[in-house]
């Protein structure tokens, strides 16, 4: 079931134009950076997009001078999490965009996380790409947790897991999903 929602909603991802992807990854960040939890978080750790997911790039170039940006950065079976400081990247394990020089940050410290993924439903539950780099991360973690994805990436109910970890929020260029509103 989480596969055959996987690869629709790759395919669908898949199929946008470079300059869709932009435009309503500008105005997902535009709604991500109005919220009081993002303006009050001093540590963030966000993910480097890459194919076709909301566009973080000039989200982290313009957000690494004013607070602490930490990354996602592939170790083995688990991510670690690197501050970074300037846009000097190498390409790690499948092609996701890493610091070239690690500057490791312990998870805990991080106030909000910024989640990427393939499918979301309105209950806060999440599908990645299969390989659990980012549950196992936010057991780790005590952050708000907040989804960056497209309209169509959103849907009513997902098949869940118990070690699969929520989203406390989810945004999208239409709406913002608040599971735990209280947090926000």
């Amino acid at each position: 079931m989480k596969d055959s929602i996987r690869q629709e909603l790759l395919k669908k991802r898949e199929e946008l134009r470079w300059n869709e992807v932009i435009e309503k990854s500008n105005e997902i960040i535009s709604k991500l950076t109005s919220l009081n939890v993002f303006k009050k978080a001093e540590k963030i750790m966000s993910y480097i997009s890459f194919d076709n997911e909301v566009y973080t790039h000039s989200f982290i170039k313009e957000y690494m001078k004013k607070k602490k940006i930490a990354v996602p950065v592939i170790d083995g079976n688990d991510i670690i999490l690197s501050y970074i400081r300037e846009w000097d990247l190498k390409k790690g394990k499948y092609g996701i965009l890493e610091p070239k020089n690690v500057e490791y940050v312990e998870p805990a410290q991080i106030e909000l996380a910024i989640i990427p993924g393939i499918a979301f439903d309105i209950h806060g539950n999440r599908i990645g790409y299969g390989k659990g780099y980012f549950d196992r991360l936010l057991t780790k973690m005590r952050a708000i947790k907040i989804a960056l994805a497209f309209d169509f990436q959103v849907l009513d109910e997902l098949p869940a897991a118990e070690h699969d970890v929520k989203m406390d929020a989810i945004i999208t260029e239409k709406r913002i999903f608040m599971i735990e509103p209280h947090i926000l």
